[in-house]
């Protein structure tokens, strides 16, 4: 019998700055920019939130398979992750909430071979919550996963 995961609680909060369409973000102790697109009348000159949204995806990736392949005793010897999304505001899944029409992962693994790196990446897909979060919410989500020496 295994013994219960504790639940984990995240918090960031965010606030305005004196520029237009430019938010201050704190997560713990560290604080960041992020500026509302262009498209929106904002800077667009930090990171947008659809572009910190698909970072988390993106991190969670290639951490919780560096993760996986080292409680699996796998040395991996570097993992890069694409992730690419898209919104058509025009051609929306659901009438009631704007979603990504699709996104996109690429993982490129290096130090093992396809089976496993397809299996360290299965193990993400089941594991990380930002993923799962997007892939029940995006009518178009895909992964590929390629290996390099």
């Amino acid at each position: 019998m295994t013994a219960p995961q504790p639940v984990r609680e995240y918090e960031v909060r965010a606030r305005t700055t004196d520029v237009f369409g430019r938010v201050m973000c704190s997560a713990r102790d560290h604080h960041y920019i992020i500026d509302g697109p262009v498209q929106n009348g904002c800077p667009g000159e930090e990171v947008t939130p659809a572009e910190a949204f698909l970072s988390g995806v993106a991190a969670c990736g290639v951490e919780l398979v560096e993760v996986i392949a080292r409680d699996e005793g796998v040395k991996l010897t570097r993992i890069r992750l694409t992730i690419t999304g898209t919104v058509d505001r025009s051609n929306q899944a659901r009438s009631d909430v704007t979603v990504f029409n699709s996104v996109r992962l690429h993982f490129t693994i290096s130090g093992t071979d396809a089976a496993r790196a397809q299996g360290l990446v299965d193990g993400f897909r089941r594991r990380c919550p930002l993923y799962g979060t997007v892939s029940v919410a995006v009518p178009d989500t895909t992964v590929e996963v390629s290996v390099e020496p």
